[in-house]
């Protein structure tokens, strides 16, 4: 963060890549390239998510949750049980008769699968259509990124650069490339953290043209001028959003709502003002929670609209015994808890008349309620007392302790299929959810370089980059006794890019440095980026279900954690 000095109008030339504060908008000529070149990135990671999208044609590990709930709100405007042998059905072509009439119990809020169903909508019920949003987002992600990163560090190359490195993370590329709900997630995330920073960058221009870059001589600054926030009240739409997609979203928000306080406060020392975290924190820590948290939480409510408009569906089954509420008392025993699934009475509106009119409204909010009281019972306690064979320990995640097999065909005998495979051997296919190892191992001692960067040189895009990694990764270690999953951590892998990019940056150096300096830098930073390239390539036939020998599939089996 700035300290000390005299808060001025940003300059209008960009600083030099990875160094500096960014400038704000680069010259009017620049905007075709600033523009142009991460949307050819973005043009290439959507085709690369979209080729041969409906393979494997099954339900891919919990696709067969999200795919058959989004459709079922998509039709029936909330989520129904289905028989047994549903998911052979729906592969069959077979959409109708298989929906029971009683409302299913659902573990997460309801945007990603009306994103799911979207695709659904638009290209039916199977594999491409319930994947196709996913892989819409993926590359929407890319597209932020380049765009977050060029504000960074003033430098359209190091922002496409940043694009890549996300494009070619196997983690990104395979949930974009599946009807799960991590990747809406992940944009959304990021999309909150774009808006984020340039709310600073608007702040900082605003506070400049209010004092007239004159230094403010006791007092607050300037207060109302800067009670409306446009670019925090569009984070606090996109945060919403991500609450409606998982509730994991709201670490995150904590966090950065913390840094739009502390970068507000910046902002204002150097303007002259004394005390300026305490009196930041009282006329811009106030309407930033406004902004962000108070729009976040209507935005969140507003999502649920379909289940709110269908509670009384909910509230008749309640009362009829036809939906079962999750509890967990007692200790684990073998993997399961007593009264691990019972019923427990109904909600206070079950027994209720309907209302009409605003009562009506009232009525279903409060049935959201007590709705939720069940999902976080399942997820603190229920979840407790199961085993998963992909369950992987939070703490390993940045060094890809345990992948998740998404799906697999194993057994391919030679000549069946175009198994090349020697006698006595086999093929096999799989999609294996794993990061690409050189961006994520390189990452973590990027993170490291930030967190010196932040510290010894006040930085406050490597701050951010910290933040973020730490803010998306540490409140998972809290549930380490439950199962979880490595793409989990597709939220963190954003902020491992950032402080790649930052550090290569730095590396570089600006125009004024020694020409060895500068190509030692680019060198460096062009064989990192050959490597990610080589690495990508020599695992993309696990991430997109190829054909392997059983010998090919081992030499990608770099470790037995890894099996």
């Amino acid at each position: 963060m700035t300290t000390g000095g005299t808060l001025t109008a940003p300059r209008p030339t960009p600083p030099p890549p990875g160094t500096g504060s960014p400038a704000t908008p680069p010259r009017r000529e620049s905007r075709w390239i600033g523009w142009g070149a991460p949307l050819g990135v973005t043009l290439l990671a959507l085709v690369m998510r979209l080729w041969d999208l409906g393979s494997p044609r099954s339900f891919a590990f919990d696709e067969t949750y999200y795919a058959k709930d989004a459709w079922s709100m998509l039709n029936h405007g909330y989520v129904r049980g289905y028989v047994d042998g549903a998911d052979e059905q729906v592969l069959d072509g077979t959409t109708t008769g298989i929906w029971t009439d009683d409302p299913s119990m659902i573990v997460h809020p309801e945007v990603g699968k009306w994103l799911i169903a979207l695709g659904e909508k638009a290209f039916g019920m199977d594999p491409f259509g319930w994947r196709v949003s996913a892989a819409v987002a993926g590359a929407l992600m890319v597209l932020v990124m380049c765009r977050l990163a060029r504000r960074l560090t003033g430098s359209t190359l190091l922002g496409c650069v940043a694009g890549l490195l996300l494009m070619l993370d196997g983690v990104h590329l395979v949930l974009s490339r599946l009807g799960l709900l991590d990747i809406f997630l992940a944009l959304f995330l990021l999309c909150g953290v774009a808006c984020v920073v340039n709310d600073r960058a608007w702040f900082r221009a605003r506070l400049a043209r209010a004092t007239g870059g004159v230094p403010v001589r006791g007092g607050w600054g300037p207060v109302r001028a800067l009670l409306w926030r446009p670019w925090l009240l569009t984070g606090g739409v996109v945060w919403g959003l991500a609450l409606g997609t998982k509730w994991t979203a709201a670490f995150p928000l904590a966090a950065f709502g913390v840094l739009v306080w502390l970068w507000s406060a910046g902002a204002r020392r150097s303007a002259g003002v004394r005390r300026a975290r305490l009196r930041s924190a009282v006329v811009d820590g106030l309407p930033a929670f406004v902004h962000l948290v108070g729009v976040a939480a209507v935005v969140y409510v507003a999502t649920w609209g379909g289940w709110l408009a269908n509670a009384a569906e909910y509230e008749e089954a309640l009362s009829s015994t036809q939906y079962t509420r999750f509890v967990a008392e007692g200790p684990c025993v073998d993997g399961e808890t007593d009264n691990e699934e019972a019923e427990t009475g109904s909600w206070p509106t079950a027994s209720e008349p309907d209302a009409s009119g605003p009562g009506e409204l009232v009525q279903s909010l409060r049935s959201l309620w007590y709705y939720h009281q069940d999902v976080y019972t399942f997820h603190a306690h229920y979840l407790n007392c199961s085993t998963h064979t992909y369950a992987s320990d939070p703490l390993g995640w940045p060094l890809l302790n345990r992948p998740v097999g998404i799906s697999a065909d194993t057994d391919i005998p030679p000549g069946t299929d175009g198994c090349t495979a020697p006698a006595g051997s086999d093929c096999l296919r799989q999609v294996l959810l794993i990061g690409t190892p050189v961006i994520w191992w390189g990452g973590v001692l990027a993170l490291l370089g930030a967190v010196a960067l932040w510290w010894g040189r006040r930085d406050w895009r490597a701050q951010l980059a910290v933040v973020g990694a730490l803010a998306t990764w540490l409140p998972w270690l809290q549930y380490d006794d439950r199962p979880i999953f490595f793409f989990y951590a597709v939220a963190m892998l954003p902020f491992l890019v950032l402080a790649i990019v930052l550090c290569l940056g730095r590396l570089i150096g600006p125009p004024g440095a020694s020409a060895r300096r500068r190509t030692v830098g680019v060198v460096v930073a062009g064989s990192f980026l050959v490597l990610v390239v080589l690495n990508a390539a020599w695992f993309w036939p696990l991430w997109t279900d190829q054909l392997l020998t059983r010998g090919e599939w081992i030499d990608r089996m770099w470790f037995a954690r890894w099996i």
